[in-house]
């Protein structure tokens, strides 16, 4: 089967949040020994992946030097960790198919993802992301031209963006890189947000593009025949961290659905997975899956994990 691998951003960092760049590697290690299971079972393999605190740590520099050199912008921090992961899932990624003898060629792709230029988020930014500071620290980031929130007593925080992802730009060389046997790596954090100006020209802009939305995207772009998503649960779950919980396995839309509008799936961690996995199946995908990593060869199976099948 034809799988896309979306890999959240705790497959990228230590269990305790350190992102170093030896616990980044090693946690790198330990998922491309998942993924390397399911190109061992005979399938071909998209993996896309988170880079909050990878951009976190930039955004951390931008702060430091900013009385130095001006920020970076967001679409060149997006760049800058897709680089420097698919660089490193790549080096993990050939060890881990050579130790299950499935040796194949690996690439990754610094990927745009096409937003609107029009999308709300721009004229009112939303999404927090970054440290919390003081003004006085927050305002030569000011003065630079981000947006910046009081947020009480936990100080100031920046605000973006967060537009829909409408076109993944770079998906013509990921398919010739797929149907020429490689597995590929696409779409890192959402991918680099750009939008076409008046005269038709791209640009990169300002802005964070959920990292599930844009996999389910690809996912349906590409023709998936299943979309994995690999979180630190095995199961989404209502009634979460209750003494009703439920781990949900197989269900429909429709059921997930309502339980989506009943509120079961926090906005800031659960929600955008059960999210991206709905609009996968909507769009025609045949099946999606949100379970952790150690089970994704069941998960692509459709045996293990909260199954998202069509009504």
């Amino acid at each position: 089967m034809r799988v896309v691998l979306a890999l959240g951003g705790n497959a990228m960092t230590a269990p305790d949040g350190s992102a170093t760049p030896a616990a980044q590697i090693a946690a790198v290690e330990v998922a491309m020994t998942a993924a390397a299971r399911l190109v061992a079972a005979g399938h071909e393999l998209v993996i896309t992946h988170g880079n909050g605190p990878q951009v976190g740590n930039l955004l951390v520099k931008n702060e430091l030097a900013a009385h130095v050199v001006p920020p970076v912008p967001l679409d060149w921090c997006g760049a800058q960790t897709q680089g420097t992961l698919g660089f490193t899932i790549l080096d993990a990624l050939d060890d881990a198919l050579a130790a299950t003898g499935a040796r194949r060629p690996v690439a990754a792709i610094v990927t745009r993802t096409l937003v609107d230029r029009d999308d709300p988020g721009f004229t009112h930014p939303t999404k927090p992301i970054g440290r919390y500071l003081s003004h006085a620290q927050a305002q030569p980031m000011i003065e630079h031209g981000q947006v910046w929130q009081d947020r009480g007593e936990k100080g100031w925080r920046r605000v973006v963006a967060s537009p829909e992802p409408l076109e993944v730009l770079d998906v013509p060389a990921l398919l010739t890189l797929l149907e020429a046997g490689h597995v590929v790596v696409a779409a890192g954090g959402g991918g680099i947000p750009v939008v076409r100006d008046a005269a038709g020209r791209l640009r990169g802009v300002e802005a964070v593009i959920d990292k599930d939305l844009t996999a389910g995207l690809l996912a349906r772009t590409i023709g998936a025949d299943v979309l994995v998503i690999a979180t630190d649960v095995d199961h989404a779950a209502v009634d979460w961290g209750t003494p009703s919980q439920r781990d949900l396995g197989r269900v429909t839309v429709s059921q997930l659905r309502a339980h989506a509008a009943d509120g079961q799936f926090a906005s800031g961690s659960m929600g955008p997975k059960v999210d991206a996995a709905l609009r996968f199946v909507v769009g025609g995908g045949p099946r999606s899956v949100i379970t952790s990593l150690t089970h994704i060869t069941d998960a692509v199976e459709g045996s293990f994990g909260t199954v998202v099948d069509p009504d």
